[in-house]
């Protein structure tokens, strides 16, 4: 049971890890130890303060010590010799308690001096400490900043980023879907062209219906033509393609087509009137 425990421990360790490794971002990390390490430096320097405020009053409470000290020895002084030796003997004892009073805190001075100027060493070697950190610190967020760049830079080149990839498929539909439709479109064009469609609107001939309708057309052309030109000449007009002869101009009325019937009238009406 124990053991089913801690495997679930830790798959839950190794997913939180998996998860923060995501989210982690390596700056953000940096700018927090190194604000940890200005409020240690910031302790330090206000343990060094507390330090010296103790340092200054045992100074001034020895100072204040070695005041009565000599106070007391002058009193003795005086009193032996005012013949008061029982006075002298009362002052030199007050002398001596305070005497070691003032050796205990001499003691505490030399204590509290020593802890200052280890502080104040500590203090040092950490301000030093903290400064190199804070360069490095730079350093390495400017460094990881320009590689993120890059690599997002090169992910949106390559289309791999996931800015880049709705675009790049929104791009691809686009274009399969035209190439769909060009295809459908030239497809439809064949058949129709090739008459296995019909063009219920009469707009799209196939290629014969339309070699049909351009050599009629140019039948048309020709004998305009022919009817202008008889027309200045005063003459019958006279078929391009065909060499009629006088004695055939019944055969040649025959073979007159539907096309050319009002151009050849037109011609023979003026014939008549000329």
């Amino acid at each position: 049971m124990a053991s089913i425990f801690e495997r679930i421990a830790l798959v839950f360790r190794s997913k939180a890890n998996k998860a923060l490794d995501k989210y982690e971002d390596p700056r953000e990390t940096l700018d927090y130890s190194y604000q940890k390490q200005l409020e240690l430096l910031q302790n330090v320097r206000r343990g060094v303060a507390d330090v010296a405020t103790s340092r200054k009053r045992v100074e001034l409470q020895a100072a204040k010590l070695n005041q009565e000290v000599q106070r007391f020895q002058s009193a003795a002084q005086r009193a032996l010799e005012s013949n008061r030796e029982d006075l002298a003997r009362e002052a030199l004892t007050r002398k001596a308690g305070l005497q070691v009073q003032l050796d205990e805190l001499q003691t505490q001075h030399a204590q509290l001096q020593g802890e200052e100027e280890k502080l104040v060493r500590a203090s040092s070697r950490l301000q030093a400490k903290v400064d190199a950190f804070r360069t490095r610190k730079e350093t390495i967020k400017a460094t990881y900043s320009a590689a993120e760049a890059q690599t997002r830079i090169n992910e949106a080149f390559t289309g791999i980023s996931e800015e880049m990839s709705d675009v790049g498929l929104a791009i691809q539909r686009a274009e399969d879907k035209t190439l769909q439709l060009q295809a459908r479109a030239s497809a439809v064009d064949e058949l129709l062209a090739s008459g296995a469609l019909e063009d219920p609107t009469g707009m799209v001939k196939d290629d014969i219906t339309r070699e049909l309708d351009s050599l009629a057309a140019d039948s048309q052309i020709e004998n305009e033509l022919a009817a202008m030109k008889a027309q200045l000449t005063g003459g019958p007009a006279a078929r391009p393609e065909l060499s009629a002869s006088p004695a055939e101009p019944a055969q040649q009325s025959q073979q007159v087509s539907p096309a050319e019937q009002p151009a050849v009238d037109q011609s023979r009406q003026e014939g008549y009137q000329g």
